[in-house]
């Protein structure tokens, strides 16, 4: 498990640092590799919502018997269900990976910011829509790099942050 674990992390790595040339002179590494997970995590979250809900779901409520879920919540928990571990793995074992927390520690950290970035969304796009007054598409834009700036400052600074090395 050890060796798969690895060979997955430097796969992942060596694919990353191949596009940093480019960026070297504008961003460190590590925001580098923080941007670039966070991006495919991103689209690998947006195309699970779209499949679960016009493919799975069918754009039908979901019936769980207690509760009923509109398809596009539905779809939320579904992907979520998927990109939640893979962002988890990919901060944790490709982007911070000099962080002295425990795993469970930091797991319950990731999920704590990825809370607070849904509620964060959720406040974001009244504001801009229904208070501002602006288009969707626009206004989640900029929800997004609103988030994308709270999620980054948060994690490397509180989730994962590096523990302090002693002075000799």
């Amino acid at each position: 498990m050890r060796t798969i674990h690895e060979f997955l992390r430097r796969s992942i790595l060596n694919l990353i640092d191949l596009f940093y040339g480019p960026f070297k002179k504008v961003m460190p590494l590590q925001t580098f590799r923080y941007a670039a997970c966070g991006g495919v995590n991103t689209l690998l979250d947006i195309s699970l919502f779209a499949i679960s809900y016009n493919f799975v779901l069918k754009r039908h409520n979901l019936y769980l018997g207690f509760i009923t879920l509109s398809p596009h919540i539905a779809s939320l928990f579904m992907a979520m269900c998927i990109s939640l571990p893979t962002g988890f793995y990919l901060n944790r074992y490709v982007v911070f990976q000099q962080s002295g927390l425990r795993r469970r520690s930091q797991l319950g950290r990731y999920v704590l910011v990825t809370f607070i970035c849904i509620i964060l969304n959720f406040i974001f796009l009244k504001i801009f829509v229904e208070y501002l007054g602006w288009y969707p598409t626009p206004s989640k834009i900029a929800t997004t790099v609103l988030i994308v700036f709270f999620s980054y400052f948060s994690q490397t600074f509180y989730f994962f942050k590096a523990k302090k090395q002693e002075v000799a």
